[in-house]
């Protein structure tokens, strides 16, 4: 089993820079990043997480921006988005964003994969939320084909474009892998589609792990990796995960100043 984080790196808690080099030098293994790009302040939304709204959610910064200075000052740490809401990114800018990500890292990035809930913040970028499953699914599958083909196209319902050059291509073969989010009726639909791994929040809909992820691995008919976002930093949730078959675990990191967020690390590596 690999450890890493999942956080929110905001304007007023501890840098990318010196964040992705505190989690290599304690042995962690990834850096996963979340976003949003903005947050109404209408909100009719409500937060799965229940009650208000952290602070946080308001103030984040861009994950490949953020992603790209941890891969700089870091030489093993995987880069990921946990999650990037790709149903507010066009596809083709996606494309290029991870592939540099890719190249900067030298075949560290991971592309974690969402439909999202604020339905006023996606409306913003012109989704409509009752399709934008079908939006996500149309646009991870012309990002695979920007990162594959040299000469791409894709023709869907809502994503559209004839042959076009598109660099640069990923380090990784065949591409970064594409972690799908979510635990709902259809997740795994998705994950057996277009998916390279599943990753669903800890304790959100995912009760009887273990029978999930051999249904999961039975459907997809291969051992599809499994990455457990926002876990608890407790043993007893590492070994509940472990006895389950998940290979990776992402503690929940507190959005805190620089030397908050070392002393949270610190305790963290005692369970590593």
């Amino acid at each position: 089993m690999e450890f890493g984080v999942s956080t929110f790196v905001t304007d007023e808690g501890i840098g990318p820079a010196p964040l992705g080099r505190a989690l290599e030098e304690r042995g962690f293994a990834s850096l996963f990043l979340a976003e949003h790009t903005h947050i109404p302040v209408k909100r009719e939304s409500p937060w799965p997480g229940g009650g208000e709204l952290p602070r946080f959610y308001y103030r984040t910064l861009d994950p490949f921006v953020a992603l790209a200075a941890a891969a700089t000052v870091t030489g093993r740490l995987r880069v990921g988005t946990g999650i990037a809401l790709i149903v507010q990114r066009d596809p083709i800018m996606l494309a290029k964003q991870v592939a540099s990500l890719d190249r900067i890292s030298g075949g560290r990035a991971v592309l974690g994969v969402g439909g999202g809930w604020n339905r006023e913040e996606m409306r913003n970028h012109g989704t409509d939320p009752r399709t934008r499953m079908r939006l996500l699914r149309e646009r991870v599958l012309a990002v695979k084909e920007l990162w594959t083909k040299d000469e791409a196209e894709f023709h869907g319902e809502f994503v559209d474009f004839d042959p076009v050059f598109s660099y640069p291509k990923p380090v990784q073969d065949p591409h970064p892998p594409v972690l799908v989010g979510g635990s709902g009726a259809t997740t795994f639909d998705r994950v057996v589609e277009f998916g390279d791994g599943w990753m669903p929040i800890y304790g959100r809909g995912t009760g009887p792990l273990a029978a999930q992820i051999a249904e999961l691995r039975e459907r997809a008919g291969r051992e599809v990796p499994v990455t457990v976002f926002a876990v608890p930093p407790k043993s007893e949730a590492i070994a509940e995960l472990e006895d389950a078959g998940v290979g990776e675990v992402l503690f929940n990191l507190p959005t805190e100043p620089e030397d908050d967020t070392l002393r949270t690390l610190d305790r963290f590596t005692g369970l590593l």
